[in-house]
Parts: structure tokens; sequence; C-alpha cells
């Protein structure tokens, strides 16, 4: 039923080739394929990565890219690319923008169904002003995806994690009242999410009732796990760099009710991918412990899914 994946960024290293064959040789039905500009140069953790160029989809690297996965016996679950679209740059916004949309053509031309993104936020101003600028900006990239019959999935993360990233975070989508304000202003049945529970964690909400309340907009489930150290929140506070309280983890290692949320889809009768996002510092050393945080999370998430 659940189509277990991982989302590429995280092997950064290796080429398109690399990520596919290690894919099919470890038992994942998909992977989710990072698509940065290919000359970007974004230092941000995980970001910058290109291991499909949008930009460069002749019909003979289209062909090459499907010999690739059906050798491989794998599919790509969605083209991510995780700019911020209401950056208050306006040069540096309309850029990210132009770029999703050419992911979302690009995802058009090899039959992927999902682009997966940020909404983006101006971490100076308030919800309700950026919830403005989002109507002005978001309804356009919308529209190119129903043109192209392509979903959208705002992955929930607030993209508050550095200092410069402060106050606000560098991501809207951060909750379900601000989810239900953005259904309201694109209602498209196309716009929905990229759910990650672990966001839930470290801002104290509750995991599992997003699953049943936006079923109908689950266009694709990321699998990560964060753990909060109370002793750390109990002496900076919710109000600190997010950071200073809680880290991200491997599924399992965390505070995520993985039994009631492997559940809630069930109840839900999701049938999309469910793939597995490794920012788990522990694991960052070298090749061999990124390879272990993938294998790792699979040993750990395949009680859920038989």
């Amino acid at each position: 039923m659940l189509k277990l994946g991982f989302n590429s960024a995280i092997l950064a290293d290796f080429g398109l080739e690399h990520v596919i064959q290690f894919a099919g040789n470890h038992g994942f039905s998909c992977v989710e394929m990072m698509c940065w500009p290919a000359d970007n140069a974004d230092s941000r953790r995980y970001a910058g990565v290109t291991h499909i160029d949008v930009n460069d989809l002749s019909d003979q690297r289209i062909s090459y890219i499907r010999h690739l996965l059906k050798e491989a016996n794998i599919f790509i679950s969605a083209l991510g690319y995780y700019p911020n679209p209401l950056d208050p740059d306006l040069g540096r916004s309309e850029y990210y923008i132009e770029h999703i949309k050419q992911v979302i053509r690009g995802a058009a031309k090899l039959d992927i169904p999902v682009v997966t993104t940020f909404i983006g936020r101006d971490p100076s101003k308030s919800i309700k002003d950026n919830l403005a600028r989002f109507a002005d900006v978001w309804p356009a990239i919308v529209k190119v995806a129903e043109e192209h019959n392509v979903k959208i999935g705002i992955e929930n993360c607030p993209m508050f994690f550095t200092d410069d990233e402060w106050p606000g975070g560098k991501n809207l989508a951060i909750s379900p009242a601000v989810w239900d304000k953005m259904f309201e202003i694109i209602p498209s049945p196309i716009f929905g999410l990229n759910y990650d529970p672990s966001h839930m964690i470290w801002q104290m909400m509750d995991e599992l009732k997003p699953i049943y309340d936006y079923k109908d907009r689950l266009h694709h489930v990321h699998l990560k796990d964060a753990k909060v150290y109370k002793d750390k929140l109990d002496r900076v506070g919710i109000l600190a760099n997010p950071l200073e309280y809680h880290s991200p983890k491997l599924p399992g290692l965390g505070d995520v009710n993985w039994r009631g949320f492997f559940a809630a889809l069930t109840d839900v009768r999701y049938r999309g991918p469910v793939v597995i996002e490794v920012e788990d510092k522990a694991y960052e050393g070298n090749v061999t412990d990124v390879q272990s945080a993938i294998l790792t999370s699979r040993n750990y998430l395949k009680q859920f899914l038989g």
C-alpha cells in the first residue's frame, strides 16, 4: 500500500545514477529527487542539491532517466525544490518562483505526479502580511501546476533553525491555522501538503490529527523524527532558536508516535509515497554514516510497511 522512499538530498555527493541504484539495491520503491538550479549557490544544509536538472530535459535525457528507473525498479515520488518564494528581496523571490514553475514543467515531462516545495516567508513580517503576499504570488504558480496536472506538496517546516531566519522563519505553512487560510485563498485540490510530523513535535502540536483533518490534501509524506530535550526547553523556552531545545532525528529515535502515525495514514486510506528525510547530525560524519542513516531508518519503518 505505502511506498517507502527517501529524499535524495542526503546523497548530495553522488550523482543521479548512484542515487537510483542505491534505492533499487536496498529495497526502496521510490526517491524524492532534488532539483535545485544547477548553477545555484545555496549553502543551507541539504539545499542546493541537483540530481535532476529540469532546465536540461531533452528527449534523450528523459529517456535515459526512465531507463535508469526501470532498471532499478523504482519510481520518482516527487521533484523537490525548497527555496523561499516570498523572499523580501524581489529579485531572489522572482528567481525562486520561476524555477518552481520550471520544476513543475519538468515533472510533467517525466510523468511525475508531485512537486514538493515551501510557500516561503518574509521572516520579519507577520503571518497576516505574509498571507497577503502569498495571495499575490502563489495563484500563478498553482495555475502552472493545474495546466500540467502536477500536484504541489507544501512541507510544513517553519524554516526557523538559524539566526538569519529569525524571528518568523522562512516558510509560512507552519500550522493547521495557516493551512486553512492557504486553502481558503487557493482552494484548488492540486494544492496540498508534503506532511512532515517532526515539525509538529517541536512546535508542541499533535502530529496525528492533521492526517485526519487534511486527508484530501496529503500529496506527499516525509518521515523524519524530532527529539525535544525538556531540560533545555525548561532553560531557554519556546521563543529560543528551536535548535536550542530540539534535534531532528532518524525515525524511531525521537518523539513522533510512529505507530499512531501509520495507523492514521491507513485509517484515511493514504496510498501515496512515504519518504525518509535524514537531517540527523549524528549520522553526518562520513559516507558510511549517511548510508547507515538511510538503512537504519528503513529497517525501523519496515515494521509498519510489511
